[in-house]
């Protein structure tokens, strides 16, 4: 696994799937002028985030035609690409899902498995939850998707660990908190350190993308990175404001940090399965 990734941090236009397929080409087109063979979109980047009640009107069924995302889809034959949208399944849920698109084809890699509902979210009144956390074999390697939220629950990064992934992937739209009446960017140290953590207990890359721009009275903040299986941030996109983001990637650095610190590779999958399994029983979970 070697290749370059992009990180396209962009500001969708809420609602307006064609215009943001548009973008989304554009951009995947300057990626691979840039020399990258997979590129990263923020989540809900197909649609805006606050959708709301429009989430019916934008979703797509995968086992439908999808005219739509042809452009995309017939792009994704010269690069990978990773893209946040609205998936509806065959009982006609409604997901906050992330697809993932290679040689032509287009599949759901993952279905948001914890939509948040507290604070100012409220996902889980437009979207159901998904049910499957499955790392993917692509032709670039083994690789894990989450989406925002996700990233808060430190289960599904190791199950996508253990599952053999080598990269993960976040789609996040996370929101500019305030502290203390004064605008404060400690939600963006909070998610660098957890990337961090991530990336050094499971040996693994993580490539994270969110978006900017303000939407709902709602500002999106950026700073998407790249994060080494040892800890360091490889690259980071600005602040507030659009960006394509580029870097290498090589799982020698994955091999390296594995000898080096043998906790990934020592992991008891098993005996977690058993206290689990316990706890379970003994809590009537």
């Amino acid at each position: 696994m070697k290749l370059k990734i992009a990180l396209a941090q962009i500001d969708p236009v809420l609602g307006d799937l064609a215009k943001n397929v548009a973008t989304h080409v554009d951009i995947a087109k300057r990626a691979t002028e840039l020399g990258a063979a997979l590129v990263v979109f923020p989540e809900l980047s197909l649609t805006g985030y606050s959708i709301k009640d429009m989430n019916w009107d934008l979703a797509m069924n995968l086992d439908r035609a999808i005219p739509i995302l042809q452009p995309l889809v017939d792009l994704s034959r010269k690069i990978s690409i990773v893209a946040g949208g609205v998936e509806e399944d065959s009982a006609f849920r409604i997901y906050n899902a992330a697809f993932l698109m290679e040689d032509g084809v287009i599949r759901s890699a993952h279905r948001k498995t914890y939509p948040p509902t507290y604070g100012l979210f409220e996902e889980m009144r437009y979207f159901s939850k998904g049910n499957s956390i499955r790392a993917i074999d692509t032709k670039h390697g083994r690789l894990g998707v989450l989406i925002c939220e996700d990233l808060w629950h430190p289960s599904l990064p190791y199950l996508l660990a253990c599952d053999g992934a080598q990269l993960l992937i976040g789609l996040v739209a996370s929101p500019t908190r305030v502290d203390d009446r004064k605008e404060s960017l400690s939600i963006a140290s909070a998610n660098t350190e957890n990337h961090k953590a991530y990336a050094r207990l499971h040996s693994i890359y993580l490539a994270a993308c969110n978006r900017v721009g303000f939407e709902d009275g709602v500002n999106f903040w950026g700073g998407s990175e790249i994060v080494a299986p040892r800890g360091a941030v490889v690259v980071s996109a600005t602040l507030f404001e659009e960006d394509l983001a580029v870097a290498a990637i090589d799982d020698h650095e994955v091999r390296r940090a594995r000898r080096f610190s043998r906790h990934a590779l020592d992991e008891d999958c098993k005996l977690v399965e058993d206290v689990l399994a316990r706890i379970r029983t003994s809590r009537n979970l």
